[in-house]
């Protein structure tokens, strides 16, 4: 637990109270005019006030409002009763439970929740299902430098794999050290300012790493002031460094060594971590630090920008989608540094991609048109502004052309939508399952059933795979896997699937297929229709599109757009 005995009391909203009991916030008002017996407000305001969690449950349970939850859920809520908003503590001691065989959680309740959960996972994946839910609860917004999974997915893209030492001088709870460098790496070295995050890094690697041989060394320490590995030199830095720190000890290391481009300005804190991560990167190694976009074209940074420049240092900037980061906002570069060896050349070029656009789960390979080789003499100029989207530059395309084939693909599938939707009668009240449900974890124990990259599939010819995966995402499913606090994550195992013969089966299974037919083809007709928008805004203000004439709106002849509109719907069928 937490530092002394104090235990925390949870409050939860009016929001998540419904969340918990599968029902309205309207009801939940209800219950407050109508039950004299439904718990008071414990704190917050009278505009939104706040109870506590431990009396909801309790009142719930008497109602019979509840909902049974998942292993991994009955452990989270189990923890922030115990730890409050201490939850990096509490899956601290978490990790450190799982790593010592069960002596490393002092309260009860949270003892016999994990366990529970080990009985029916592996401990590293009991920890990185807590960590995931985590990161993506509130109490991510607070979470600077905690890296978010997606986050460092995109870094283990760009570092590639190692064979020898990777170091996260600011690593958090260790997302981006155990992500990157692939399974060959034999050493993962890490620091980091608080404590907690710590010993929540070091088990997350110990577990992760159980079986093979690798040096695992994570210590406490301001890597900047108090550098924990001062003679290191490392194969691959990855870094995701806090953000605008104006006492970042400037005045105390105006003479350190690291500042091989120069002394950072006292607002220069990124720099400095930059500077210094490059400085724990061996000859022939390379760092990807992560860092705001601003650090790209600040003015108080151009001089150190150029340094680096000069020097061939930089190897690549990468302009990553918004929603990559835990604690902020704020667009994100990702910085390629290379330390040439002996007998290696410095860059000649710096590789500029903008994936500003793409979806933050990737795909992380660029386009041809978003990328660009600058030479490093473009790049010195009076800004030395090092912003990707400066340099990288999409192709203009044909408006004409584009704007009506784009036109014609969306009657094509409008025409096609209604189609796939299938034809469901009303339900007869007869023809509900009255046998009790089963359960996806004894259907996986059985054999019946199987869980791997692709989802919950049946692997048995008494299962239909449509029908399995359809109940268990049903609203039912999601509440139980949707924590009290509204975290969700998804929890296959603990779904419950009506119990019925496989000819029914099948016929369910046929509905929530044609079903996710359609929805797949309502995405896609959703995408197109805001590409054809954008193209259509696009060509009116660059007037290469004219507005409609004429008194019945009729559009602008213009003869070669039928040839020309041919030639690219041959190109895409190739």
């Amino acid at each position: 637990m937490g530092d002394g005995d104090e235990v925390h009391e949870v409050m939860v909203t009016a929001a998540e109270i419904a969340r918990l009991a599968g029902v309205t916030r309207a009801a939940v008002s209800n219950w407050r005019r109508r039950r004299p017996d439904f718990p008071t407000p414990a704190g917050g305001t009278s505009a939104s006030p706040l109870f506590a969690l431990a009396e909801v449950r309790k009142w719930l349970a008497t109602q019979r409002q509840g909902r049974e939850v998942s292993a991994e859920v009955h452990l989270w809520q189990a923890l922030r009763a115990a730890y409050g908003e201490e939850m990096v503590g509490a899956l601290a001691d978490v990790g450190d439970h799982l790593l010592s065989g069960g002596c490393g959680l002092a309260d009860e309740a949270v003892r016999e929740a994990a366990d529970a959960l080990v009985g029916q996972r592996l401990p590293t994946d009991v920890l990185e299902g807590l960590v995931s839910r985590l990161l993506e609860s509130s109490a991510s917004s607070v979470m600077d430098g905690h890296s978010t999974l997606r986050l460092a997915r995109a870094v283990r893209e760009f570092a590639g794999e190692c064979a020898g030492t990777v170091f996260d001088p600011a690593c958090g709870i260790g997302s981006l050290l155990i992500a990157a460098g692939g399974g060959t790496a034999t050493r993962r070295l890490g620091q980091d300012t608080l404590p907690n995050a710590v010993r929540l890094a070091r088990a997350r690697m110990r577990l992760s790493a159980a079986g093979a041989a690798v040096d695992v060394h994570v210590l406490a320490g301001d890597s900047l002031r108090a550098d924990a590995f001062p003679g290191l030199r490392a194969d691959l830095v990855v870094c995701e460094p806090p953000t605008a720190v104006a006492g970042w000890g400037r005045e105390e290391l105006l003479t350190d060594p690291r500042w091989e481009a120069g002394v950072p300005a006292r607002g220069e804190s990124e720099l400095a971590w930059l500077q210094h991560c490059y400085h724990h990167t061996a000859p022939g190694g390379h760092a990807v630090v992560v860092l705001p976009a601003s650090v790209a074209r600040r003015r108080s940074g151009r001089r150190i920008r150029a340094e680096l420049v000069r020097r061939g240092c930089i190897n690549r900037i990468i302009a990553l989608p918004p929603g990559l980061a835990a604690s902020h906002a704020l667009p994100l570069h990702l910085w390629l540094l290379n330390r040439p060896s002996g007998a290696e050349a410095a860059a000649r070029c710096v590789r500029m991609t903008d994936l500003s656009a793409n979806s933050p789960d990737g795909p992380w390979q660029p386009e041809k048109h978003q990328e660009a080789e600058v030479p490093l003499i473009d790049l010195l100029n009076d800004d030395v502004d090092l912003t990707p989207g400066r340099y990288v530059r999409e192709p203009e395309p044909d408006y004409a052309v584009e704007y009506a084939a784009l036109r014609d693909e969306l009657d094509e599938r409008l025409s096609c939508l209604r189609a796939l939707l299938p034809e469901l009668p009303a339900s007869e009240g007869s023809t509900a399952p009255r046998g009790a449900p089963m359960a996806v974890s004894d259907l996986l124990d059985g054999g019946l059933a199987a869980l791997g990259g692709e989802g919950l599939t049946s692997a048995s010819d008494q299962l239909d795979a449509d029908y399995l995966r359809g109940f268990a995402s049903s609203a039912a499913n999601t509440r139980r896997s949707t924590s009290a606090s509204g975290t969700f994550r998804v929890d296959p195992r603990s779904a419950l699937v009506p119990r019925m013969d496989i000819e029914r089966q099948r016929h369910y299974g046929d509905a929530f297929r044609s079903l996710s037919t359609f929805e797949r083809e309502l995405a896609t007709l959703a995408a197109l229709g805001e590409r054809t928008a954008r193209i259509a805004r696009e060509g009116l203000t660059a007037f290469a599109l004219d507005p409609p004439r004429g008194q019945n709106g009729e559009r602008p002849k213009d003869e070669g757009v039928a040839e020309r509109k041919a030639a690219v719907r041959e190109d895409r069928t190739r």
